[in-house]
């Protein structure tokens, strides 16, 4: 049977309903919570709730600034990260600040608790152990694009549930099968029953499905492994917490456990290639991740070389160790003979067998930028059902189709978050503009805006665009410091998500006058060069420079900091010392100042083009624009909802695109002529500032044709 119908007139139990308790679905359902609406989660298990599917550990180079942007709008992962790290390292450090990976070996079973608590504990969330098999539809909404509506879910029991909107976050659950060896069996997790209705629902619904794979490695004994000849990497000290909550982690800087790194070999390899034919998983044409792939597509793809072992802990008090680096789907006596051949691991004991996952995945581009179905309206996608791969894509992902989800219900305008805003923005972008064959993963090499969208500044970008009108009050300055003289201005940019507490929104606000003090203090102190060397010998001055120097421009060398130079000035630089994080920011912005300065006119050329909208039903084969058959079909396959969308759409021309903004340009213009319709932004949910895209699309209206040329910037990729 296809999808159920429901009566139009049903009351909705929740306002808000979300499937699977993952890293997207928690995120996705505490985010909703927090916006106020009525919240039911729906998974198979609280006890499985924040459970570590694979690795022990969050964050890295691209993925810790997710994690980073997520706590920014009150998200769970970053605080939960920070009560069950065991090991915490910035990575990159080789480099600049705004590529450096905040990231955590974790233990399971605290993070797990931690995350437990905090959905049970969640206002206006309600969490049910149920399967889900089918969804209620009903007739579509009139000004919105979609051929019907969702209205709830049916449960495996045959009872349904009623929701003003839904959201998917099955992970590798839909259709879900296990291999290892020549075996194989339906699961979406070791232990876990896959979602096989759904998944055909969707298909009947007409969603384009793909497949995908993935693999975990087998675990260890922690006294079975001998340690001594390993290469030990140590934990910081200090630790950085990924949380801006956070003063500290929760663990002692001398408590911390350390990693190991050990290598593979040629015997190894020797194994893997003799019982290829053993292994179904690797045999099969499904595409797995490039980023993290498994033993036996290293062998194959990169032979005769020796590969990474990193043995992680799972735990304070666990024996198992995860070998990152190790996943394979080898029958487990196979594993076994591998992982005996590695230095270290000669005598060490298998707990659990490597296995692979293949599931199917929704192709991203059927997603507007908020998360929310072109085909199903009100309904939700977020984590592995799109394409991605890892807890960190999953949870910004969850956090922002949890706030859409609310919003959608409110009838607000949705809360979209730009490539020139976030990592989130870039991840959604990809996906819902280019779409992908393989699992995506973040990296810092994706993002055009690295110097402008870094670790250390994501709650300046993104809290204060989270937080309800309703909540703004004046806030204290942080000790030291003089506040702000005035509040930001109430703007519907504060109204947009309305998911971040009070308390983290007078933090942010506190830091960002802080800030601006110090930058302003730091930058009227000017001296001379010879001045400065007296001052602050320790930095070494360029005798040629005539002009003064001030102390914001002292920070940007490398030997100065906001201690030296507080030693130095005393008054009134001393206050802006006392904080640690204060102090580091201070030097982090003082380093990337002319980077920001140089970038920010191209942040705007591209949130210009990102302003004009393109109508949600616009029929590319019958639009009269200068369009070639292939343009037209990879408009309408891709269906991109901005004009800068459609710059990174390979194979897009740019003549394609002055085409397009033409027909854009009289489209508006007969739209001001008939005076019928008045300009709106209503049911384009790619909108993000409704008044200044309404600006934005006038203004394109009045352009000649030959400015038409000069207006369009491409995107870069």
């Amino acid at each position: 049977p296809g999808p159920r119908r429901a009566g139009s007139g049903a009351a909705p139990g929740y306002e808000v309903l979300v499937i699977g308790g993952g890293h997207a679905g928690t995120e996705a359902a505490a985010a909703a919570a927090r916006g106020g609406a009525r919240t039911l989660l729906l998974t198979h298990s609280i006890g499985t709730i924040g459970q570590l599917s694979c690795n022990p550990s969050f964050g890295g180079i691209g993925k810790g600034h997710l994690v980073r942007e997520v706590d920014a709008l009150d998200g769970l992962c970053g605080r939960v990260c920070d009560l069950a790290g065991v090991h915490y390292k910035v990575l990159n450090r080789c480099k600049g600040p705004a590529v450096w990976g905040l990231r955590a070996q974790v233990d399971r079973g605290l993070y797990r608790d931690n995350m437990r608590k905090e959905i049970l504990n969640t206002p206006l969330l309600t969490v049910h152990e149920a399967s889900v098999e089918d969804l209620l539809l009903t007739e579509p909404e009139p000004d919105h694009p979609g051929k019907c509506r969702v209205r709830g879910v049916v449960l495996g029991d045959g009872s349904t549930v009623h929701a003003g909107s839904v959201i998917l976050t099955t992970g590798t659950f839909l259709r879900g099968m296990i291999h290892v060896g020549l075996e194989k069996h339906p699961a979406g997790r070791l232990g876990d029953q896959p979602s096989v209705g759904l998944a055909q629902t969707l298909e009947r619904l007409g969603f384009a499905v793909g497949r995908l794979k993935t693999g975990t490695p087998p675990r260890l004994a922690k006294d079975t492994i001998d340690f001594s000849g390993l290469e030990e990497r140590t934990a910081d000290n200090p630790p950085v917490p990924f949380s801006f909550l956070s003063k500290a982690v929760w663990i002692k800087p001398e408590d911390q456990l350390s990693c190991y790194l050990t290598y593979t070999n040629l015997k190894a390899q020797q194994i893997v290639q003799d019982n290829l034919h053993l292994n179904n998983h690797v045999r099969e044409t499904t595409k797995g991740p490039r980023y993290c792939p498994s033993l036996e597509a290293k062998v194959l793809r990169f032979p005769n070389r020796e590969h990474q072992v990193w043995l992680e802990p799972e735990g304070l008090d666990s024996n198992v160790i995860y070998p990152q680096g190790l996943s394979m789907t080898l029958p487990p006596e196979l594993q076994e003979q591998v992982i005996n051949s590695i230095r270290g691991l000669e005598k060490a004991k298998m707990v659990q067998p490597g296995y692979g996952v293949q599931y199917d995945y929704l192709d991203p581009r059927q997603l507007t930028a908020s998360l929310e179905s072109r085909l199903v309206q009100r309904l939700f996608f977020a984590g592995q059902i799109n394409g991605t791969t890892g807890y960190e894509e999953a949870a910004a992902q969850g956090v922002i189709a949890g706030i859409n989800a609310c919003l959608r219900v409110r009838g607000k305008p949705p809360f979209i978050v730009s490539r020139t805003e976030g990592y989130i923005g870039v991840l959604i972008d990809d996906l819902t503009t280019l779409g992908t064959t393989e699992p995506y993963r973040m990296f810092t090499s994706r993002v055009e805006f690295r110097m402008s969208l870094r670790p250390d500044n994501a709650d300046a970008r993104l809290t204060l665009r989270g937080i309800f009108v309703g909540w703004l009050l004046q806030p204290a300055a942080l000790p030291g410091c003089r506040p702000l003289s005035h509040m930001p201005p109430v703007s519907a940019g504060f109204e947009e998500a309305g998911c971040v507490s009070q308390q983290r929104y007078e933090q942010a606000v506190k830091m960002k006058a802080a800030l601006e003090d110090g930058i302003a203090t730091l930058k009227s102190l000017q001296f001379s060069i010879s001045k400065w060397s007296q001052l602050i010998p320790e930095v070494h001055l360029s005798s040629n420079r005539r002009s003064p120097m001030s102390a914001f421009d002292m920070l940007q060398y490398p030997e100065a900091n906001m201690e030296i130079l507080a030693r130095a000035i005393p008054e009134p630089l001393g206050k802006f010392a006392e904080c640690r994080e204060l102090s580091e920011r201070l030097k982090i912005e003082a380093a990337y100042e002319w980077c920001v300065v140089n970038q920010q006119q191209e942040i705007e050329e591209v949130r210009r083009d990102e302003a004009l909208q393109l109508p949600e039903d616009l029929d590319y084969f019958a639009i009269d624009a200068s369009l070639s058959t292939e343009v037209r079909e990879k408009l309408s396959s891709n269906r991109p909802q901005t004009i800068g969308a459609v710059s990174r759409i390979p194979g897009i021309t740019p003549a394609a695109i002055v085409n397009l903004l033409r027909f854009v340009k009289n489209k508006h213009q007969k739209a001001e002529k008939l005076k019928a319709f008045p300009q709106t932004d209503k049911g384009l949910p790619g909108n993000m500032y409704s008044e200044k895209a309404a600006s934005q699309q006038q203004i394109s209206a009045e352009l000649s044709e030959e400015e038409l040329e000069s207006t369009f910037v491409k995107t870069p990729v």
